[in-house]
C-alpha cells in the first residue's frame, strides 16, 4: 500500500506539473525586443536625427512643373492667335510700331491706322519680316524691323500639377507620358528636358514635390482580442515615436506601455531589426534614448494589455452561454405568463 499511495501522489505531482508547464504561446516579438541594439545599427532618435536620403518619387505623388522656356522647334510657322513682339525704327514720329500683336483669324496682324495689315500666316519668322518690311517700305525710307514670337496659341500649357500614376508614368497631354518613378527631383527635370526636346528648342523648367503620398509608416494598436487596428501615416522626415504616438491619439484604454519598432531589413535580407520603446522614460522622464526617430516602411506597435485582453477572452467564451441561458430563461417566462393568463382568465367566467 505505501509503495501504492507513493507511485500515486508522485504521478499526481507529475500531472500537476506538466498542467502548469504545458504549451503556452510565446509572442514571437518578446524575446527580441529585451536585446540591445547592436551597436553598428545604432538607431537615429530624438536627439540625434539624421537626414533622410534624397527623396525618390512614387505613385502617388503630385509634381508641380513650372515651365520656364517653351518656344516651338524651328522652323516653326506663324498660326492664327499667336502674339508676335514687332519692333521697327526709323517709323513715323507720332506712329511708333514696338509691341506684341495678335494674329488675327483672317491671318493678319495690324501694324495701326497709318501703316495698315500685313498678312504673315502660314509664314516663318523670317518671311514676316521680310513681308512687314516690303509693307513698310511703301510709306517708310528705311524701316528696320524685328519680329519675334512671344506666344503660340497652339502650344498647350504645361506648367500645373501632375499625378504620378500607377505605373509611374505623369500624363503631359498631347507630349505623351514620362516614366519618373524612383527619380528624384533633379532627375525628373532632367527626363522632362529631354522629352520634351521633342517638340520645342531647348525646353527649361522647375519640379517640386507638393505631395509626399508614397513613403509612409504604420501604427499598430493591438486590440486585447478585439481586433487590432492598423494607421497609415506620411513620413515627414522629423517623425520620433512619440510623434506617431500622437497621431493616434496616445496609448488606448485596451493598450499597455510596451511600445516597439519593428524596422525591415534592407535589401530584404529577412533579418527584422527590432527597436524597444521605454514608454514611461520618454513619456514622463523626458529621456530621448528610446524615442527613435521614424523611417519609411517602419512598423510602431503598440501591445496589448494583458487582464483587457483576458476580460475579452473571457467575455467571448462565455458570450453563447449567457446567450443560450438567456433564451432558455425567456422561453420559461413566457410559457409562465401564458399559463398565468389563462388560470385568470378561468377565474373571471366561474
Amino acid at each position: 500500500m505505501t509503495v501504492v499511495s507513493s507511485t500515486l501522489r508522485l504521478g499526481v505531482c507529475v500531472g500537476l506539473w506538466l498542467a502548469l508547464t504545458g504549451c503556452h504561446a510565446v509572442d514571437y516579438y518578446q524575446d527580441p525586443i529585451q536585446k540591445p541594439v547592436p551597436p553598428a545599427m545604432e538607431p537615429p532618435r530624438e536627439l540625434a536625427k539624421v537626414s533622410l536620403p534624397s527623396y525618390r518619387v512614387e505613385p502617388p505623388d503630385m509634381l508641380q512643373i513650372e515651365m520656364l522656356k517653351l518656344v516651338p522647334l524651328p522652323p516653326y510657322r506663324v498660326d492664327t492667335y499667336d502674339v508676335l513682339q514687332i519692333r521697327v525704327l526709323n517709323t513715323i514720329a507720332d506712329q511708333p510700331i514696338d509691341g506684341f500683336f495678335l494674329v488675327e483669324g483672317e491671318g493678319v496682324v495690324s501694324l495701326g491706322p497709318a501703316y495698315g495689315r500685313v498678312r504673315v500666316v502660314g509664314m516663318t519668322i523670317d518671311e514676316a519680316t521680310e513681308a512687314i518690311t516690303r509693307k513698310l517700305q511703301e510709306m517708310l525710307a528705311k524701316p528696320d524691323v524685328s519680329v519675334q514670337l512671344a506666344k503660340t496659341a497652339g502650344t498647350q500649357p504645361l506648367t500645373g500639377q501632375y499625378l504620378i500614376g500607377p505605373d509611374g508614368m505623369i500624363n503631359l497631354r498631347q507630349y505623351g507620358q514620362l516614366y519618373v518613378a524612383g527619380m528624384t527631383v533633379t532627375e525628373i527635370r532632367e527626363a522632362l528636358r529631354k522629352h520634351l526636346s521633342q517638340y520645342f528648342d531647348s525646353p527649361d523648367a522647375t519640379v517640386d514635390i507638393i505631395a509626399y503620398n508614397s513613403k509612409v509608416y504604420y501604427v499598430i494598436t493591438e486590440g486585447a482580442g478585439l481586433g487590432d487596428n492598423i494607421r497609415r501615416l506620411p513620413i515627414t522626415g522629423n517623425d520620433t515615436v512619440l510623434d506617431a504616438l500622437s497621431m493616434v491619439n496616445g496609448l488606448s484604454q485596451v493598450s499597455s506601455t510596451q511600445v516597439w519598432i519593428a524596422r525591415p531589413a534592407p535589401g530584404g535580407t529577412g533579418c527584422d531589426q527590432i527597436l524597444p520603446v521605454d514608454y514611461d522614460a520618454i513619456a514622463r522622464g523626458g529621456l530621448a534614448a528610446t524615442n527613435y526617430q521614424i523611417l519609411p516602411g517602419d512598423r510602431v506597435f503598440i501591445a496589448e494589455d494583458n487582464v483587457s485582453a483576458f476580460n475579452n477572452y473571457l467575455a467571448k467564451l462565455t458570450m453563447p452561454i449567457e446567450r443560450l441561458l438567456g433564451l432558455g430563461s425567456l422561453g420559461a417566462s413566457t410559457t409562465r405568463t401564458f399559463q398565468t393568463m389563462g388560470r385568470n382568465y378561468n377565474k373571471n367566467r366561474y
